[in-house]
């Protein structure tokens, strides 16, 4: 019998506070502060379901080296709880999901859509072949802002396209910290990261300074759309955790890299989210 629990704990279904709070804002930024409960739906449709897809197609083309790699052993597919024969189902049924989701909105959106899937589904390999395999999965998680504005407006800006930069720098920089942990499992099998690449200090400073780039970005997000001061409190917000996220770990040092440690990283995207949000009532 097939477990729902497990295909949910398979792709990780609570990890969509990284980029759905991000869909929600870019839509109602697009809508100037009111966006349909319609679009609304049918964007957290297609982002959950397109993102589930991507994690599974994740899972399925790693359990390989997840199955060697203890710290992966609650995965319910290295638990054998998920075979890769019902992974691939679950996949296809996302997908499909997907497309009848992106359907309901602007009309453009279906056209772009190869665009928005190609990252997430050459990510899970890139990690063969560079070792800035994190921006790719940044890139992944940029996508959904872009289908936020995309579904709601029909067009693509440059506060849009700068608001994905921000998103993708953020969510690159900090899976090169969250990842340096691997440095030595992944050169014994021969995957690349910045660990691997430039040593677990070089992969630090360099999402430092992805970081600070990531909150330049969202800053001229709000300067390009004259956003009020609630929208840059929420940035603000975003910027201590960010700093209190690079504080509390090191090269050296990945004790506190925990779950609660992953899960605090949230904090950015809903706090710009709602931030945004309230700008447009307050």
């Amino acid at each position: 019998m097939i477990s729902i629990k497990a295909h949910i704990n398979n792709v990780a279904l609570h990890h969509t506070i990284f980029d759905l709070p991000f869909a929600f804002m870019a839509a109602v930024l697009a809508a100037g502060g009111h966006p349909s409960l319609h679009d609304l739906f049918w964007i957290a449709m297609a982002i959950t379901t397109g993102r589930a897809a991507a994690m599974a197609m994740d899972n399925l083309a790693d359990l390989k080296y997840d199955s060697q790699q203890p710290r992966m052993n609650y995965r319910a597919m290295v638990r054998g709880e998920i075979t890769k024969r019902e992974a691939k189902v679950f996949i296809v049924i996302c997908l499909v999901l997907m497309v009848l989701s992106v359907l309901q909105l602007q009309p453009i959106c279906i056209y772009l859509l190869p665009v928005a899937a190609v990252p997430f589904m050459i990510y899970p390999y890139m990690k063969r072949f560079t070792g800035w395999c994190h921006l790719f999965l940044g890139l992944a998680i940029g996508m959904a802002p872009a289908g936020g504005w995309v579904g709601v407006s029909g067009q693509i800006t440059a506060p849009m396209v700068l608001l994905c930069i921000a998103v993708a720098l953020w969510i690159g920089a900090f899976d090169a910290m969250y990842g340096a942990q691997d440095e030595e499992f992944d050169k014994s099998q021969g995957l690349h990261s910045l660990a691997t690449e430039y040593g677990a200090a070089g992969a630090f400073k360099i999402a430092v300074a992805l970081h600070v780039i990531c909150i330049v970005c969202f800053l001229a997000v709000g300067v390009m759309l004259q956003l009020s001061s609630l929208y840059y409190f929420g940035v603000g917000i975003a910027a201590g955790t960010l700093v209190y996220q690079h504080r509390i770990v090191s090269p050296t040092d990945f004790s506190r890299v925990t779950q609660r440690y992953f899960m605090r990283n949230g904090i950015v995207s809903v706090a710009i989210c709602v931030c945004t949000w309230l700008s447009f009532y307050l």
